[in-house]
């Protein structure tokens, strides 16, 4: 079809779990966790003075300000997590683990957020030059700079803009071969270059983290609205052709991509930000099986994506009680 004209109390460290990283998940529902007392660790770092400053793949923005962002806690809004950062003896200063389930693998593909907009100028696996396995680290501006480290999957890659409340990954325990550590984010906020004492009090809404252990509920929402859009829920290369409110709930976008000649339908919630409630979003090509993603979603349901060039489509999604159903359109 073309368009018409135109993510702490943790657990214990060394236990090594069985291998395979989950798949990325969605975040469910928003349940208070029950910490347990033993903390995770991030493994100890190798020797040398560069290990755990890894160089950056891209350059960072020039800003001018050296105010600190307002940062928010690097989870959905809504979420508790609890910090730790005096469970392991490779912690150096103000570096915090984050855990919220009650067993050692609970948190693993839990969704991670940017802590304040920027630059990602790292988004890569470590390997064996350090333990953070696969890292992001963004830049945002004024020698301010965050780490997301043992993530199970990355969602960003290194040179991309970021809002605050964007998706870049999902918790995990990944790190170099032969650590063994339970599934949780390593989150350090930075300025400057002199590591390690450049890593600084993690502060988030305008608070200082309660050292050495603090449960927070996220207030990262996207400054009041949802930090996802459609392009972002699509991918690179996707353009907006179509759309229907679903009340005061959200909204439903058909996209189109010339490049590969593909639609893909995302729904976007506007209300219930955070919060797992019934979201859906379907794409149906004429003479083809429809296809739906339908859950309890935080902030969108999506993406979908079918061929369909020539072809006419039906497409829709639900949020809240409200429901959109189009007939089939945008046949050439």
């Amino acid at each position: 079809m073309r368009p018409k004209a135109v993510l702490t109390a943790g657990f214990a460290l060394f236990i090594c779990l069985a291998s395979g990283q989950g798949a990325l998940a969605s975040t469910g529902a928003e349940a208070t966790p029950t910490p347990s007392a033993t903390p995770t660790a991030t493994p100890t770092p190798t020797s040398g003075p560069d290990n755990n400053d890894p160089p950056n793949q891209v350059e960072g923005p020039q800003v001018s300000t050296l105010a600190a962002p307002r940062f928010q806690l690097p989870f959905p809004c809504g979420q508790k997590w609890t910090g730790n950062s005096s469970g392991s003896s490779a912690h150096r200063s103000y570096e915090i683990d984050f855990n919220r389930g009650s067993t050692p693998d609970a948190d693993r593909g839990d969704t991670v957020v940017a802590a304040a907009a920027g630059t990602v100028v790292i988004s890569a696996h470590q390997g064996s030059t350090n333990g953070y396995g696969n890292l992001v680290k963004i830049d945002h501006g004024g020698g301010y700079t965050t780490f997301y480290a043992h993530l199970n999957s990355r969602a960003v890659a290194a040179g991309a803009k970021v809002t605050q409340g964007q998706k870049i990954g999902a918790v995990g325990n990944t790190s170099k071969p032969g650590n063994g550590i339970s599934p949780h984010l390593h989150f350090e906020v930075r300025k400057g270059s002199s590591y390690p004492s450049n890593i600084q009090k993690a502060v988030f809404n305008g608070a200082t983290f309660g050292y050495p252990n603090q449960t927070l509920t996220s207030k990262n929402c996207g400054g009041g609205g949802n930090p996802n859009t459609a392009e972002s829920v699509c991918g690179s290369g996707y353009k907006v052709i179509d759309s229907a409110a679903l009340g005061t709930a959200g909204k439903v976008y058909l996209l189109f991509n010339s490049a590969n000649g593909k639609n893909c339908v995302a729904t976007i919630k506007s209300t219930s930000l955070g919060k797992a409630t019934a979201t859906s979003a379907y794409l149906e090509v004429k003479g083809k099986t429809r296809a739906t993603d339908t859950g309890n979603f935080t902030y969108y349901a999506g993406p979908v994506v079918a061929s369909a060039a020539d072809k006419c489509v039906k497409w829709g999604g639900k949020a809240g009680a409200s429901t959109y159903n189009s007939p089939f359109e945008h046949c050439t």
